[in-house]
């Protein structure tokens, strides 16, 4: 791969938001490292899409959630790339429609460490990377949060939502942490998006159920969701960090 145009990382790139998050960054000159989990198929077809349009992308196997998934995506990453100028935390799982009171511990476990502790983890080793205390050249985070964080998701979704709650923590104080060492990080809250995030949650129609309930009346897209994801990572937001974006349709 060359190494000429900044390299992004963006994990749970393979599908919904992720796989818009990594074409229209190598659309804008990014070279992509599309991580995923399991589906090998589906990252190949994101970075199939990216090359065929001319642009860069390799697809890089990892589970967020578990440190042999860590130490295999930053291995690849540093093998195929000689740098890393942004990151963004996409992954992440949600659970099926449950009261607090009837959520397992093995739910619980998962789901922090994937949307929470992975999140975390990629951002030391992006910082270690990109930080000018560590010889960096700078670059960008971009933690993909929730609407969820700020509404609570009573009945639905509350361990999810407070997942998204200590993200929303960790961007404030990472950005004020990193901000001398030539690193943004900023998140966006996605509202209801038509993704199979809600299929893998038990409600595949939950984005067109819930249309009425949102004050422009449809849910949004993932490239509506990857469009402002872009704008973090750009010089555009060069005096832009710790700050948090709602695309939610007004929600």
């Amino acid at each position: 791969m060359t190494t000429l145009h900044p390299v992004l990382l963006v994990t749970g790139g393979s599908r919904g938001i992720g796989a818009s998050v990594c074409r229209l960054a190598a659309a804008s000159g990014w070279q992509v490292a599309v991580n995923y989990a399991a589906n090998a198929a589906a990252a190949e077809a994101v970075v199939d899409d990216i090359r065929g349009a001319g642009g860069s992308a390799v697809a890089i196997e990892g589970d967020v959630g578990t440190e042999a998934g860590l130490a295999s995506i930053f291995s690849a990453l540093d093998a195929t790339f000689s740098r890393l100028d942004g990151l963004v935390n996409n992954a992440g799982i949600v659970g099926h429609p449950a009261r607090v009171d009837e959520i397992s511990v093995e739910r619980l476990d998962r789901m922090f460490a994937v949307n929470v502790i992975g999140s975390i983890r990629c951002a030391q080793e992006a910082v270690r990377r990109m930080s000018t205390r560590h010889g960096g050249r700078g670059g960008a985070i971009v933690n993909i949060s929730s609407m969820a964080a700020v509404l609570g998701s009573a009945g639905q979704y509350v361990d999810y939502a407070a997942t998204k709650g200590a993200i929303e923590s960790f961007t404030t104080g990472l950005a004020r942490e990193v901000a001398a060492e030539g690193i943004r990080v900023n998140l966006v809250r996605p509202g209801i998006i038509d993704t199979d995030i809600h299929a893998s949650g038990g409600l595949p129609d939950r984005a067109r159920d819930m249309a009425t309930a949102i004050p422009m009346q449809r849910p949004g897209t993932p490239d509506e969701v990857a469009q402002s994801v872009l704008y973090l990572l750009s010089d555009a937001a060069s005096y832009v960090t710790g700050a948090a974006l709602n695309v939610s349709g007004g929600r």
